[in-house]
């Protein structure tokens, strides 16, 4: 049994990852109906939240049908992160989650994110800051380290679980390495087998299938999985991984009805939480994968990236169903 603090979260959890213009309610509430059992909001800046941006501000959104879910927040600066952090109990999340893991240039120039992987005493300092500030429990996502050459994940966790925290997750890649390679779990399975370590640790990086799933946590002992870029447009993920850990045998992918009715209620939630035209432009990345081994598809998907009116995507989506359905078996879908 996985459990953060208090929050029961079964025998093997699958989380979503947070991701940036990715991991928003209207993608949150599909990954939950496929049976995703806990979820992350976007990183949201320390900065952007005591400075009332409405962006970050907006992030903090949370409905009843996503809990248990964890706020993550991102930053370098002491003061700042308490305040936010006092902006994210105000919100009730079951969890704050600090940020250690982001790649990307502009928030590690600025020593957050995976920046701060470059400064462990930072890093542990930072966040005795905010497991003192919040009564919620706290948790850490971050990577292995900066590069191959200072990878020192296994004092960071037995650090982190000094001053407080409740749960790890660990990306099995370095910075240094972005999204590139292939993510090395064996850091993540020494972690679980060291003695000192009692808090939960969530393995992250190319899980994409339930062989894979089920073939690491018999492998390195995590006790549970984060899932991100694999269920970006495909968030029938979590359910196919739960079929397979539990059965052992594999879930027929999801129907062309279930893909397109998906994709409308996505396009729907969208619009309706980010206005027409960002709801409309941040849905183009998901439509790849939601139509992925559609026979000549990419007429269809040039028109879903790039109409600009929801009756016109609309339109299209219920196009694909007419010429799809009864063509397609759902099994030949891959």
């Amino acid at each position: 049994m996985t459990k953060i603090a208090n929050i029961d979260l079964g025998d093997f959890p699958l989380l979503l990852a947070p991701m940036e213009d990715v991991s928003d309610p209207p993608f949150r509430a599909l990954c939950k109906q496929q049976g995703c059992d806990m979820m992350y909001t976007e990183f949201i800046s320390v900065e952007g939240l005591i400075r009332d941006a409405h962006k970050s501000v907006q992030k903090l959104d949370i409905y009843p049908e996503e809990r248990p879910i964890g706020i993550q927040i991102f930053g370098a600066e002491e003061d700042s992160m308490r305040r936010a952090a006092e902006i994210v109990e105000e919100a009730q999340p079951e969890v704050l989650d600090i940020n250690y893991g982001c790649p990307v240039k502009k928030v590690v120039c600025k020593m957050a994110g995976a920046g701060i992987l470059q400064d462990i005493d930072r890093m542990v300092k930072l966040t005795k800051v905010i497991v003192d500030s919040t009564a919620l429990p706290v948790t850490v996502k971050t990577r292995l380290g900066w590069d191959d050459d200072t990878i020192r994940i296994t004092e960071v966790a037995e650090r982190l679980q000094d001053v407080g925290i409740q749960a790890l997750s660990i990306h099995g890649r370095t910075r240094k390495q972005m999204y590139k390679g292939e993510a090395d779990w064996t850091e993540i399975g020494k972690i679980k087998e060291n003695p000192r370590i009692h808090i939960p640790i969530i393995g992250n990086g190319d899980i994409n299938s339930g062989p894979k799933a089920v073939e690491y946590k018999n492998r390195y002992g995590v006790d549970g999985i984060m899932i991100g870029r694999a269920s970006i447009g495909y968030p029938w993920i979590f359910r196919e991984i739960k079929h397979y850990v539990d059965t052992g045998e594999h879930l027929d992918p999801p129907t062309v009805d279930e893909r397109v009715d998906a994709a409308t209620q996505h396009l729907q939630h969208s619009i309706t939480w980010k206005g027409t035209k960002l709801g409309i432009l941040e849905m183009r990345r998901h439509y790849t994968n939601y139509f992925k081994g559609f026979p000549g598809v990419k007429e269809y998907r040039a028109r879903l990236v790039t109409h600009s009116e929801p009756a016109e995507i609309f339109d299209t989506l219920e196009q694909i169903r007419t010429r799809y359905t009864g063509m397609l078996q759902s099994a030949a879908v891959v």
